[in-house]
């Protein structure tokens, strides 16, 4: 009996001719696009906008991708997805989404079903997500939200810098893990001092001075010149950086937010901003990303540097979650447990 595999993300040549040669019985096809004009009518509007191309409204008839489904046990997928795959798709077993985000899933049916569903966690772009985070850290170390200020009063002016170097600072890393991990090693490499925050404290990881648990973390940010938010949006870090974290947190310090929105509370941000408590923040995602602009108190601060979630960008391809599929391929065949299989009451 033959392995249907469907595809409704973009897999290279290479990819697809390594799945297809691996047992002579599994059917791979590739559909991406295919879904669009239903992901149109079921995601909002700002979320279809921003990820699908406007000329791109699906493939093939209802009755057609309902068949594709049907017939699939292993579907691969990107962002977004259709959100009714698990009722479409009685034969399935096994769904590898290719972003790192296990709440990328929270909207869909297959959130808590019975389906096996893996996630790239620790091989996505970790090397572009960690240079952003250093590079928005020297943005407010070396002053260069200033220029463009500068630029509009058509006046320089020298004395309003603050100009700090990164080496001897401390720097945060809430979330330890492929990202994380990364941030770590070229903060290191700069001479800061690193402090790692895991769900449970680890061993030694290379480029960090220490690494505790959670329940160490505001002890960490009291030392901290920076906090970079590299951890997976759960129940128990919605909200993490509230009033009370941003009370304790060093003076003058800087937040960088690579992780979701909703880990931040943004009304306390805001009030932390209003009494200087902070020197800035650095945020790729905010709070609503997939549904609206940012909060206009944050926005129209220029204390605050807000991005459209690029800071994986980059013009070399390090994403490895192919490598994680097809490593997870073998296994799945081989009857063996998968890797990075998300937990639905951990939340990633």
């Amino acid at each position: 009996m033959s392995l249907e595999i469907l595809s409704l993300t973009n897999l290279p040549e290479d990819l697809q001719h390594q799945i297809r040669n691996l047992d002579k019985d599994i059917k791979l096809t590739m559909v991406p696009g295919w879904f669009d004009g239903e992901i149109r009518d079921t995601w909002p509007t700002f979320t279809v906008n921003r990820y699908l191309s406007p000329m791109s409204y699906g493939q093939a008839t209802k009755e057609e991708r309902d068949k594709l489904l049907n017939d699939a046990e292993v579907i691969l997928v990107g962002f977004p997805f259709p959100l009714d795959l698990r009722a479409r798709s009685p034969k399935l077993r096994w769904v590898h989404q290719r972003p790192a985000g296990a709440s990328n899933m929270l909207r869909g049916d297959l959130w808590e079903s019975d389906i096996i569903v893996t996630s790239s966690r620790g091989y996505a772009h970790n090397l572009p997500i960690a240079e952003y985070t250093i590079a928005t850290m020297l943005h407010f170390a070396k002053g260069l939200h200033l220029p463009e200020q500068e630029r509009k009063a058509k006046q320089l002016n020298a004395r309003g810098y603050n100009v700090t170097q990164l080496s001897g600072k401390t720097l945060c890393v809430l979330g330890a893990g492929g990202i994380g991990t990364e941030v770590g090693r070229l903060a290191s490499a700069l001479g800061m001092r690193v402090l790692g925050i895991r769900r449970n404290a680890s061993e030694h990881i290379d480029g960090f001075d220490s690494v505790a648990s959670q329940d160490q973390f505001k002890s960490i940010l009291s030392e901290s010149d920076y906090l970079a938010i590299c951890c997976q949006w759960t129940e128990e870090t919605e909200k993490l950086i509230n009033d009370d974290a941003l009370e304790v947190i060093k003076d003058n310090s800087v937040i960088i937010n690579i992780a979701r929105g909703e880990i931040i509370d943004e009304d306390a941000l805001v009030r932390a901003l209003a009494k200087n408590k902070i020197k800035g923040a650095a945020l790729d995602v905010y709070v609503g990303e997939f549904e609206r602009p940012p909060d206009s108190r944050l926005w129209d601060d220029n204390r605050v540097l807000i991005t459209p979630h690029i800071s994986a960008a980059s013009d070399i391809n390090t994403h490895r979650g192919n490598e994680l599929f097809l490593k997870n391929l073998r296994r799945y065949i081989a009857n063996e447990t998968l890797e990075n299989i998300i937990d639905w009451n951990r939340g990633y």
